[in-house]
């Protein structure tokens, strides 16, 4: 069995050596009387008054922001999947009764054209709440970024309606943003904490996303730095004591989490470094971890809950 490795050297050196360890066509036959529907003969309701369409609008527009708004607050991945789900059910119950409407005649294209937007950001909509279930997706800004084609339609067919004659349908409340790549320069401190130690902590990320790697001294953050993929970063001045070790990979660091394709682990062992003095020698412990699986690797890792990490 592979598992990532962990690898403890102590080091000795003499006094004063300071040396550091290395996405109808109406058929032919009898006319369909004035009034009535092609397909059943009843009659089609009549076209809405500009006062009454604007008023059914607007009973749906609210609603749409308020639950896209809420998609994008949501701060965990948890918060974001029950927020996405409740965003769809909205925005399909709004679809379906916009969709029955007959606006003004002068507003019967922009209607189509929106309610048709509407109806394709909300198939997409409950497909990218799949992604976020499995974490392909994982902050409420990758989920906009990967709405981003259907999200700019309605954007677009929205604002095309309210252009017309003031119509409340306006429903995206958010700056359209296109999938980014954003990273850190490999060695990248998100905090650096106080490094006065002797030890060290060599990571190497043989992965194949970016990686951030948190280390805990009891419950508070000691450091936290960023590695990019097929990289490594060695810590210097590692404080004595024990700490435990979390790792998240992904893509798109958006300043505080990685937007897409995340994961999240911890190392089951901690390490120890510990600071030994004699009269001629001080002696103390530097630790190698590989945030891959390699032959023969003796540290193995467990999922954490995304809530869980230490962020």
């Amino acid at each position: 069995m592979v598992a990532p490795r962990l690898i403890s050297c102590t080091l000795a050196v003499a006094m004063l050596a300071l040396t550091a360890c290395t996405s109808t066509v109406q058929g032919q036959g009898e006319p369909t009387p004035s009034g009535a529907s092609p397909s059943t003969g009843e009659a089609t309701p009549a076209a809405l008054t500009a006062d009454a369409y604007r008023q059914a609008l607007g009973e749906h527009r609210d609603g749409v922001r308020e639950a896209l708004s809420q998609v994008a607050s949501a701060k965990s991945i948890k918060t974001l999947d029950a927020r996405v789900e409740r965003a769809e059910e909205t925005l399909r119950g709004a679809s379906e009764s916009l969709s029955a409407l007959a606006p003004p005649v002068e507003a019967r294209v922009q209607h189509e054209a929106y309610v048709a937007s509407l109806r394709a950001f909300t198939t997409e909509l409950g497909t990218t709440l799949g992604r976020v279930g499995s974490m392909t997706v994982c902050t409420a800004g990758g989920v906009f970024a990967d709405l981003s084609g259907k999200l700019q339609m309605l954007d677009q067919t929205g604002k095309a309606l309210r252009a017309l004659g003031d119509y409340p349908a306006d429903v995206v409340p958010v700056k359209v943003a296109k999938k980014q790549n954003r990273r850190l320069a490999n060695g990248t401190f998100l905090r650096s904490g106080r490094r006065d130690g002797r030890g060290s902590l060599q990571i190497d990320n043989g992965a194949s996303r970016d990686a951030v790697v948190t280390v805990l001294r009891g419950k508070a953050k000691a450091f936290s730095v960023y590695l990019r993929r097929k990289s490594s970063f060695k810590v210097r001045g590692v404080r004595d004591g024990t700490y435990e070790v979390f790792f998240t990979h992904g893509a798109d660091w958006d300043g505080r989490a990685f937007s897409r394709t995340c994961s999240f682990e911890q190392f089951e062992k901690s390490v120890r470094f510990r600071t030994t003095y004699t009269s001629t020698q001080i002696r103390w412990h530097d630790w190698r971890v590989t945030l891959h699986t390699v032959s023969g690797g003796n540290a193995p890792t467990k999922t954490v809950d995304p809530g869980a990490f230490p962020g």
